[in-house]
């Protein structure tokens, strides 16, 4: 279970494209447009993987507050709720603007609540990364109160569930994968309270309604399933191990891959707007890789140098 950070970024990325186009060909192709449902489903079987590494030896859990637990439970699911009512209820444009938004309303809350610090040169290098994916996704941006409001609340969930992601595996002293392994189950349990009557509000009827199955929608269903085990057990290793601000980087990443892999490996119709962002997004992500790391060895220098002062 010990993974690097290049490896849990390249497990991160590579996971989560997988299952972008896995999800994309369930909903769009074969119609199973019941997502938060979907959603829970992939936490229930997170909740058995961890199960069975528990059993084989490759996990070892620590206990955790539950009362904690239950709290980040519940958040994390009301992220996922109003991230998914955000999308129903806004235009396609105004939901992008919405994820846009979880860096600096990251950076925000860890400045004002945590005294983090991020230096001029990395909020430059964000400032770049989100004008190019701006461009390169956002196309028609509608705004109505309704939506709004569940824009700016998903806003808000998501960005506290990924802070707090990382601050408790420092408060409890507990690798990633225990994190997971004792919110795992009340994660499941929350979605799926919510996943049902929010699918029917959001796209009428509930997966039992759902006319297409066949042995192949179930093998497809299953594999994101399989999939979902690896971005959640990344998800929380990538947060663990940089910070939640790293984590959406990295997802904007994954968007940007996704959007080339449509444009040049399947003919995507893509303007010179669309790859001009493209391209500016990556040179945003390239800067900031480039100054987190170099802040980062400045950071691990300027440690050992104080460590001696004190003992001199």
């Amino acid at each position: 279970m010990k993974i690097g950070t290049v490896g849990a970024l390249t497990l991160s990325v590579t996971s989560s494209v997988s299952i972008v186009i896995v999800n994309k060909y369930l909903i769009s192709t074969l119609g199973f447009r019941y997502v938060t449902f979907l959603t829970s489903l992939h936490m229930v079987v997170t909740v058995f993987a961890l199960r069975a590494a528990h059993r084989v030896g490759l996990l070892e859990p620590k206990p955790i507050d539950r009362g904690a637990l239950l709290r980040f439970a519940a958040l994390n699911a009301a992220s996922i709720a109003f991230l998914n009512l955000s999308l129903g209820f806004n235009s396609v444009g105004f939901y992008q603007m919405t994820k846009l938004a979880i860096i600096p309303c990251t950076v925000a809350i860890q400045q004002t609540f945590y005294d983090r610090r991020f230096s001029p040169e990395v909020k430059l290098a964000l400032a770049v990364l989100l004008l190019g994916v701006a461009v390169a996704t956002v196309t028609d941006l509608q705004l109505n109160l309704l939506g709004s409001i569940l824009s700016l609340l998903a806003l808000v969930t998501t960005c506290v569930s990924q802070i707090w992601t990382n601050t408790m595996q420092k408060q409890y002293g507990v690798t990633s994968t225990q994190l997971l392994h004792g919110a795992s189950p009340f994660m499941a349990l929350t979605l799926g309270f919510v996943a049902v009557p929010l699918d029917a509000c959001l796209v009428g009827g509930t997966p039992l309604s759902y006319e297409g199955w066949t042995v192949g929608v179930a093998l497809v269903a299953a594999s994101t399933c399989a999939i979902a085990v690896a971005v959640n057990f990344s998800t929380f290793l990538v947060i663990g191990k940089c910070d939640a601000v790293t984590y959406q980087v990295l997802g904007h990443l994954k968007t940007v891959l996704v959007l080339g892999f449509g444009f040049f490996a399947l003919g995507a119709p893509a303007s010179a707007k669309n790859v001009g962002g493209i391209l500016l997004a990556l040179v945003g992500m390239v800067a900031y890789g480039m100054v987190e790391q170099a802040e980062r060895r400045r950071a691990e220098t300027v440690l050992p140098q104080s460590a001696e002062r004190v003992r001199g």
